[in-house]
C-alpha cells in the first residue's frame, strides 16, 4: 500500500498531490523549485544556486523517507532554457558517485511554477533495511 507523504520543513504542495509517494520498492518524489523551499527566492535566477539549492533539499527529502542520493535511479530535470544545461550538470554531478549516475531525462519547459529556472523529479529504490523496518512497525512478516 503505497504511503503519501509531505515534508513538515516545505510548505504545502501548491497542486494536488504529495511530496513524497513511498511504495514497497520505491521512494517517489514530486518535483521540486527552489521557489518550494523556505529563502529560495533569495538565489532565484542564478541557475547554478538553483539547482544546488534543489539538490541540497532532494538530500534531505530522500533522508526524511529513509533513503540516500545514493539510492536514486531516476531524475527528470526540467529547465527554463535548455542552454543552461551544461551548468545544471556541473552542479548536478557534485552530488553523485561518477560512476553511478542515475537515468536522466532533461527537457526545456517555457515556464515553471513563481519563476524558478529549475525543476527537478526523482525516483530512488528504498533500501531493504527501511522496509523491513516498517513492516515491523507494522506487524507484518518481514523477508529476513
Amino acid at each position: 500500500m503505497p504511503n503519501y507523504l509531505n515534508d513538515p520543513t516545505l510548505n504545502q504542495p501548491l497542486f494536488p498531490g504529495s511530496h513524497i509517494v513511498l511504495d514497497d520498492h520505491y521512494a517517489f518524489i514530486s518535483g521540486l523549485t527552489v521557489m518550494d523551499i523556505p529563502g529560495g527566492e533569495t538565489v532565484l535566477g542564478d541557475i547554478h544556486e538553483e539547482t544546488r539549492w534543489v539538490m541540497r533539499r532532494l538530500v534531505k527529502i530522500l533522508e526524511y523517507a529513509g533513503c540516500d542520493i545514493a539510492d536514486t535511479v531516476r531524475v527528470d530535470i526540467h529547465l527554463t532554457n535548455l542552454d543552461n544545461a551544461q551548468q545544471v550538470d556541473a552542479v548536478y554531478a557534485e552530488f553523485f558517485n561518477h560512476t553511478r549516475y542515475p537515468a536522466r531525462t532533461c527537457t526545456e519547459s517555457s515556464r515553471l511554477y513563481d519563476g524558478s529556472h529549475v525543476e527537478i523529479t526523482l525516483m530512488a529504490r528504498r533500501p531493504q533495511k527501511v522496509k523491513d523496518h516498517e513492516d515491523d512497525a507494522n506487524g507484518e512478516q518481514s523477508d529476513r
